[in-house]
């Protein structure tokens, strides 16, 4: 027989914990013997063992009480269940860290304000991170290199986006990122793409650029400035 202070060095938790496994009548509390201590048995090891499992495991103590004289079947699809749970739990948080890296400052430590509204529009339609990580790490090099040439492009970028159709295109090429080279959808959005720009004319296009090598530096030499698909989609559309 076990005293509670012998059964908790036992099982590896704290009297509290023993305790508050009693208040929510996870384990049996025991009656007190002749002189005033409650004794535990090898039953109540096994439990309590049982329950620190399940608890660390991330199982809610209020389905702990289910689960301790569950079947195996019974038990295998509780625990898929808690498991769906947590990953929910998990991607949730995962959420909310990004809401919280934004408000701490996240682009506007970086670009300027026009940039940093930019990007949160981008984000509001829907574009992935790794596009939006792009953009925003050549406007970091660009502004840097050249401010007066960014000023003139962040406006024509933000006016371009008020363009459904180019809003369309802009997403589709984020969403092309990840095809095979050999997606046939990449042919028709080469067509959508050159017909676009053959009926738009650039303001900044024609603009000498002040640091032409920033520029390229900016456009080519990013982690994932590119993939295969991109590369496909280039040259059919300048093919």
């Amino acid at each position: 027989m076990l005293t509670i202070g012998q059964l908790a060095d036992y099982a590896g938790v704290t009297i509290k914990a023993i305790r508050h496994y009693h208040e929510r009548g996870l384990l049996t509390e025991p009656d007190r013997d002749s002189s005033g201590y409650r004794r535990y048995a090898a039953e109540d090891a096994i439990t309590l063992v049982k329950i620190r499992t399940l608890a660390h495991a991330g199982v809610p103590l209020a389905r702990i009480r289910d689960l301790l004289d569950a079947d195996p079947e019974t038990l295998t699809a509780a625990i898929a269940e808690i498991d769906r749970d947590l990953e929910d739990r998990i991607a949730r948080l995962g959420r909310t860290r990004d809401q919280l890296a934004q408000l701490r400052g996240g682009d506007r430590l970086f670009v300027s304000p026009e940039v940093a509204d930019y990007l949160d529009d981008l984000r509001d339609l829907g574009v992935s991170e790794r596009q939006i990580r792009l953009e925003r790490d050549g406007w970091i090099l660009l502004q840097t290199a050249s401010p007066e040439d960014t000023s003139l492009w962040i406006a024509e970028k933000l006016e371009l986006m008020t363009d459904p159709e180019f809003r369309a295109l802009y997403l589709d090429h984020d969403a092309a990122y990840d095809w095979s080279p050999d997606d046939p959808r990449l042919l028709g959005l080469a067509d959508r793409t050159r017909n676009w720009f053959t009926n738009h004319h650039s303001r900044s296009e024609t603009r000498p650029v002040q640091n032409p090598a920033i520029a390229r530096l900016a456009a080519q030499s990013q982690p994932g400035a590119s993939s295969p698909a991109w590369d496909r989609l280039a040259q059919l559309v300048t093919g």
